[in-house]
């Protein structure tokens, strides 16, 4: 009895399985429009993104050009080893966490900053007129700004000329290290208010207008209603936002750097990006500065993990992105 009742339970379970996998492939069938769209960002992903990374086996090979990766020799952990002990390696990683970390905890508030004071703006016009203008320097490459910010900071240019008409000595203020770090922040937040404000926008456009009439026949106030119902939606987005920007705390701003640093200011400047682009491209170490670029990939990965998980157990699983 017991087999019989086995094997009537199994032939039960059999067509359950078949009519669950009959639901997906008639789910795919009807949305198939949606999955096509959705093959040239599929394409992309495993063309740019996942098949490149066979290269990272150069972080465990001594690269010899003229044998290419597969051919080249095996040397394990010998170019981690060398990292680690090069005390130079340890001052990138700090100069890439301050610089990130600064960034972070001065740009990341503003672009809800100014979505919250753009949002009680009453004329669309106008509102409009200063979300255009905010996004515009988003648009234009490190390459560009860069040299602008250059002409600005310069020995001759507006802030040393507004420094000499008040009685003060002109700063070279891109090649000094006091303030060479403030000058990314300063200009890092120029360049991406506006863009990063977007998505706290459309996460206002979403909140249900019948709070915000409520708190008004309650007698809340723009800043309560601000404090009290906007900010309050927002609380999941800004979660979401933060832990996407975990996942880039190692990476500071290649573009930039790249574009307003010199030799003057490497102490306080160069970062892991740098240092692989040198020591790849310029010197030619192409095992080494992969093996640099994958600690910093796994470092990134391990942090956006911790946060997910930190996010997850205080805020709950609307918080998380996983």
């Amino acid at each position: 009895m017991t087999t019989r009742g086995g094997a009537g339970m199994e032939s039960d379970a059999v067509p359950a399985r078949i009519d669950k996998r009959g639901g997906i492939w008639k789910q795919v069938v009807h949305y198939r429009v949606l999955y096509v769209m959705m093959l040239p960002g599929i394409a992309y992903f495993i063309l740019f993104h996942y098949v490149p990374m066979y290269g990272v086996t150069l972080a465990f090979k001594n690269f010899l050009f003229m044998e290419g990766i597969s051919g080249s020799p095996w040397v394990g952990l010998k170019h981690f080893e060398k990292a680690f002990s090069d005390p130079y390696f340890f001052q990138i990683i700090r100069n890439t966490l301050l610089i990130s970390l600064y960034k972070l905890f001065f740009g990341f508030p503003v672009p809800i900053l100014f979505a919250l004071l753009l949002n009680e703006v009453t004329s669309l016009r106008f509102k409009k007129l200063v979300q255009t203008a905010s996004y515009l320097p988003h648009f234009i490459s490190w390459v560009v700004m860069s040299g602008i910010f250059i002409m600005v900071f310069s020995f001759d240019g507006p802030i040393n000329e507004l420094i000499k008409a008040l009685g003060g000595d002109p700063v070279l203020f891109l090649a000094d290290e006091r303030y060479f770090r403030s000058i990314l922040v300063i200009t890092d937040i120029f360049k991406g208010f506006g863009w990063g404000s977007i998505i706290y926008f459309a996460a206002i456009s979403g909140i249900d207008p019948q709070l915000y009439e409520a708190a008004i026949m309650d007698g809340a106030g723009r800043l309560q209603r601000a404090l009290r119902i906007t900010l309050p939606m927002l609380v999941p987005v800004i979660a979401i936002m933060l832990i996407l920007n975990m996942s880039g705390i190692l990476d500071a701003g290649f573009d930039q750097i790249f574009n307003m640093y010199n030799p003057s200011v490497y102490h306080v400047s160069d970062i892991i990006d740098t240092y692989v682009y040198r020591k790849g491209l310029v010197e030619m170490q192409y095992s080494y500065s992969s093996a640099v670029g994958l600690f910093k990939s796994a470092v990134a990965l391990i942090l956006i993990l911790i946060v997910n998980r930190i996010v997850r157990t205080i805020g709950g699983k609307e918080y998380a992105l996983w």
